[in-house]
């Protein structure tokens, strides 16, 4: 076969990086897709009319959605440990299953933030600033599943934080008429794809004590979901209009609508591998939209 996936690339990794590389979530690439998506959105969005989108910003952003993801992996697996040991879909991951130690793992989630740095300096001053509030955000994430109910919300305004700083570092600053709605449509997206992936994990969650908007919703989660979905698009609307955006964005957004409507009306929230396979399908979500903007632009 030609095909050469992430999960080949760590298991023909050397048996020491192996655990790291799973640590930080390599072999499961969609997580880092649905942080870096938002960011192209931004980018594009922040294009000169009939231009491209910046590659070398893209790029840039790519890299550090690759290690920020990966640190965010690190932290929440840091603060899981003795919860992950008691569900089975988490079980092996290298802390849980012991293949790594705390004091290694701390050190492995300095190097990454280390490097996560060096590419957040390449951006202009407003955008270091704006990205480096975000911190608080990735370091606290991991403990509102003891706390609420509503922590898909927190990873929310986390993950989506790319659609601000993606703006700011082509313009300058954030031009707040588009960037606040867009990011509240990647916060409503991801209460979406997240909402569906914790399903996976509920008859666990409730043994543990561990809290979900899955938790929350129980047999009402499509609703919630179709009206997550409706927020986001109204929100991409609105984004688009405030930057003059054309007829493909536009046609773009209505596939994605297309796209979360089918995703709700099938998904079977008590079958955890339909409920995987529902969640790792938003990636074509984000690339529709990028692709929209991009074709909008030109």
């Amino acid at each position: 076969p030609l095909g050469f996936s992430a999960a080949d690339l760590v298991r023909s990794a050397p048996g020491p990086l192996r655990p790291y590389l799973r640590l930080m979530r390599l072999h499961q690439p969609t997580g880092t897709w649905l942080l870096y998506l938002p960011c192209t959105w931004s980018i594009g969005l922040a294009a000169e009319p009939g231009c491209l989108p910046d590659l070398q910003m893209l790029s840039l952003f790519g890299v550090g959605a690759v290690l920020m993801r990966g640190a965010g992996c690190t932290i929440n697996d840091m603060w899981d440990r003795d919860y992950d040991k008691k569900v089975v879909r988490t079980a092996s991951r290298p802390l849980a299953a012991g293949e790594i130690s705390t004091f290694k793992s701390f050190v492995f989630l300095g190097g990454q933030l280390s490097l996560g740095l060096c590419v957040l300096l390449c951006l202009n001053y407003y955008s270091i600033i704006l990205g480096a509030a975000s911190l608080s955000l990735v370091i606290t994430y991991p403990l509102m599943k003891r706390i609420t109910y509503w922590p898909q919300l927190i990873l929310g305004l986390t993950f989506n934080w790319g659609a601000l700083l993606g703006w700011s570092a082509i313009k300058g600053s954030c031009e707040w008429a588009v960037c606040l709605p867009l990011y509240l449509a990647g916060v409503m997206w991801t209460l979406v794809y997240d909402t569906i992936y914790a399903h996976q994990d509920k008859r666990d969650d409730i043994i543990i004590g561990v809290k979900s908007t899955a938790l929350q919703f129980q047999e009402n989660t499509k609703q919630w979901l179709g009206g997550f979905s409706l927020a986001m698009l109204l929100s991409l609307c609105m984004a688009g209009m405030n930057c003059s955006q054309t007829f493909p964005y536009y046609l773009s957004v209505a596939a994605v609508g297309a796209h979360l409507v089918h995703q709700i009306y099938t998904l079977d929230i008590d079958k955890p591998e339909d409920c995987w396979k529902k969640f790792a399908s938003n990636r074509t979500v984000g690339v529709l939209l990028f692709m929209g903007i991009v074709l909008g632009n030109l």
